[in-house]
């Protein structure tokens, strides 16, 4: 038992292990994603709002592109117990702790702007009932853009479901990996970090990936051949905090981060010129040697939709507890 005890002691400890201990005025603000995702110029900009209405002395520090160590699949283990003081977290991330995030809105069911926007307050309201569950405050959040996502391949261009059965596909959640099994690809999770390797060493043949981050990952080195496959909207990023610890937070503090939080949605919540960046973004890649080949067809992406739509509604009824109902209320906002 007391093996155990110690065991377990060493465990929690070890969460925060690789990080040093801050000063009781710092706040380290952990991102996952890149430095080169237009996100993270963002949460730059939040950062940077914050720290100038704070008193002298006072700070948040970004740690982008995973710095700290801190796997972001683990983010409602380690940030209610003090690992850092925030942390960027998406919902579709977490489905391993907490099931019902990862059908609040799955990638695909939603393919329109004016669509999403009838979603987005509803999928807020979902996202702090139930990380507030975790012991987690939501004190902002990042739109993430209309994607429109490709299949990237190495050897040769895909442009069929058809296809596509006879190569291997990453992917970057369970939803889509379920989506595809229904279609008889044979796809797996890799991280984006690991994505540039697997495909130059054939670990996958394919990759799914919007045209629009492309060149945050180097995609265009490893991959020659791409085919836009359907729209994606996706839930926001969340920005959290333990809720222990925003609850001790001074009215002051609090104030600087909700008002900079406040500006960082409004500038992020725009889908105005998402198609036009995406058009742009595959005119680049075209001349760094990527072939955009035919978009898959209205029939394929119609066949991708209904199993979307079949995944959807099995991964609710898997999670149970409040999932089903979380996915009711996102198809009312919808009006379906």
């Amino acid at each position: 038992m007391n093996r155990l005890i110690q065991a377990a002691a060493f465990g929690i400890s070890g969460i925060g292990a690789a990080i040093s201990p801050a000063m009781a005025d710092e706040w380290r603000l952990n991102n996952f994603l890149p430095e080169t995702r237009p996100e993270t110029a963002e949460l730059e900009q939040f950062v940077e709002d914050v720290n100038g209405a704070l008193a002298e002395g006072s700070e948040i520090t970004l740690y982008s592109g995973g710095s700290l160590g801190l796997p972001n699949t683990d983010t409602l283990r380690f940030l209610p117990k003090g690992a850092v003081e925030m942390s960027l977290m998406w919902a579709n991330y977490l489905g391993r702790d907490a099931p019902a995030l990862s059908s609040v809105v799955v990638q695909g069911t939603i393919g329109s702007i004016e669509e999403f926007e009838k979603a987005i307050p509803t999928v807020r309201d979902i996202y702090e009932e139930e990380f507030a569950d975790w012991g987690v405050s939501s004190v902002g959040y990042v739109a993430i853009p209309m994607l429109s996502v490709s299949v990237f391949c190495r050897d040769e261009p895909v442009r069929t479901l058809e296809d596509l059965k006879s190569k291997k596909l990453r992917v970057w959640a369970r939803d889509q990996v379920e989506t595809f099994t229904r279609l008889g690809v044979a796809a797996q999770i890799i991280p984006q970090e690991e994505m540039y390797v697997a495909l130059k060493t054939g670990v996958v043949d394919c990759a799914l990936y919007p045209a629009l981050y492309a060149h945050t990952v180097s995609l265009q080195e490893v991959a020659k051949y791409a085919s836009f496959l359907y729209p994606m909207a996706s839930g926001p990023y969340v920005i959290g905090v333990a809720t222990d610890k925003w609850d001790a937070t001074d009215e002051a503090t609090k104030a600087a981060i909700t008002a900079a939080a406040d500006d960082l949605w409004d500038r992020t919540n725009q889908y105005e010129d998402d198609f036009e960046r995406e058009l742009a973004a595959r005119e680049k890649l075209g001349e760094e040697g990527v072939t955009w080949g035919e978009d898959f067809s209205d029939e394929d992406r119609a066949l991708f939709v209904s199993s979307v739509t079949e995944t959807w509604k099995m991964l609710a009824e898997e999670a149970g507890g409040n999932a089903p109902a979380y996915r009711e209320r996102v198809l009312t906002a919808l009006g379906r």
